[in-house]
């Protein structure tokens, strides 16, 4: 990304079934659902959002081997997006396993997410 001209940062929780997808999805929307960028397809290329570069940075606690970056992307409805994960997050309990809730465990998942935005 030669330009950036956002970064929003948003935390996103699994409290039950210790699913890291829905946790970081979470957090992608946690990031970017306050925000309006009016002025945005001014300064890009084309004046389209179709050349806008999105970069998400996530920090999962656990299991990045399951965590569906398709589901992550699809959580950003313009640009072309880029995943990045990293070690990070948090692993803590809920107190309780609720099996009908598909617990495994009593643990919760929190993702954090940074979500870039330029050209």
């Amino acid at each position: 990304m030669d330009k950036l001209f956002f970064i929003e940062i948003g935390m996103g929780t699994d409290l039950h079934g210790q699913n890291i997808t829905k946790a970081s999805v979470r957090a992608v929307q946690n990031a970017i659902h306050t925000n309006s960028m009016p002025g945005l397809r001014s300064v890009l290329p084309g004046g389209t959002l179709d050349n806008m570069k999105v970069n998400v940075k996530l920090a999962v606690p656990c299991d990045k081997d399951k965590l569906d970056i398709a589901a992550v992307k699809a959580a950003l409805p313009y640009g072309q997006v880029s995943v990045e994960v990293s070690d990070g997050g948090m692993l803590t309990t809920s107190g309780v396993v609720l099996p009908d809730k598909d617990d495994v465990n009593d643990l919760i998942y929190v993702v954090i997410a940074s979500v870039e935005v330029g050209y």
